[in-house]
């Protein structure tokens, strides 16, 4: 199987190539800057991984890219290319949902022999908000416990304490429609594992539970992680993409070109005019009100001073 991914739904620009060999698969990866910067190197870092790979486009069995949620320019990007290059190649696309790609990437760099064990993926979503799902894997095959969504950072302790209820999500997979809005429609998927294989998963001991992603310098202890899961810093890599994709394709994950679609978890890129000025307001209003507190504490301490020097 001949295999080319990418993901540009962060800052990190990421790109790899699978050749199957007879001896077994061959890897070439390429690492730079994701957001605007992706939108002029992708194509090229492609091209040069294909050349060196020798391969053509249509040699590919699949294009695989990381779906999202993400940066709306790098998702955007990343469809389009994924489009283009597989209407061109006639060939089909594997969306996979940035978040797995996350797992996947946590899993193989902290757990590579663990055979079964869930991950709870973590992206900046900025605005002060953090992208999140639990993924559950079974050997080499991952299911979606808990679908992409959005939260506070303060919300993630309890929602991912919730997937310890062994209940996989409706959706339960790794590529849902999405309307054109961006929000996911639908729950038309097949699932990859059944609930008591999920349940097996999570049961089975010992397993490997961990967060991963690049939100633990940003909110630190307003995550409140429990003691025994394992934070890690991690990012969606195209390799993980790679490492996932046999098991997708064998599910039949793969869309034509044209149903090759960003998995956007909101449309709001950016606050208000009026949001902003509400959240200006509050914080002046807080420091007005810290301010009078400690006037209030220095005028009862002088007084109190005063008594007593009296």
């Amino acid at each position: 199987m001949h295999l080319l991914a990418f993901d540009t739904s962060t800052d990190a620009l990421s790109v790899a190539v699978m050749r199957s060999t007879p001896t077994g698969p061959l890897y070439w990866q390429h690492q730079g800057a994701g957001g605007a910067a992706a939108s002029g190197s992708l194509i090229a870092a492609i091209l040069d991984l294909l050349r060196q790979a020798d391969l053509r486009l249509q040699d590919l069995d699949a294009i695989c890219f990381g779906s999202g949620p993400g940066s709306f320019t790098g998702l955007r990007t990343a469809c389009s290319v994924a489009q283009g290059l597989a209407y061109g190649a006639g060939v089909p696309v594997l969306p996979v949902a940035s978040l797995l790609a996350l797992a996947q990437t946590a899993r193989a760099a902290h757990a590579p022999e663990a055979n079964q064990g869930c991950v709870s993926a973590l992206l900046d979503a900025r605005m002060d908000e953090v992208y999140a799902a639990t993924y559950a894997f079974a050997g080499d095959v991952w299911t979606t416990v808990q679908s992409p969504c959005l939260l506070a950072p303060e919300q993630v302790a309890v929602w991912s304490q919730a997937a310890a209820a062994l209940q996989p999500d409706a959706a339960n997979a790794h590529h849902r429609p999405v309307a054109e809005t961006g929000r996911a429609k639908g729950e038309e998927s097949t699932p990859l594992l059944s609930q008591a294989q999920v349940a097996k998963a999570y049961q089975a001991a010992p397993h490997w539970r961990a967060w991963a992603g690049n939100v633990f310098a940003s909110y630190g202890e307003r995550l409140t992680a429990p003691a025994t899961v394992m934070c890690c810093d991690a990012l969606p890599q195209a390799m993980a993409i790679l490492q996932v994709a046999p098991a997708l394709i064998k599910a039949g994950a793969c869309v034509p070109p044209d149903q090759a679609l960003p998995l956007y978890v909101r449309d709001k890129v950016a606050k208000t005019t009026g949001e902003r000025a509400l959240e200006k307001a509050a914080k002046a209003g807080m420091a007005h009100s810290e301010a009078a507190s400690a006037a209030a504490n220095i005028a009862q301490a002088a007084a109190h001073a005063q008594t007593v020097g009296s």
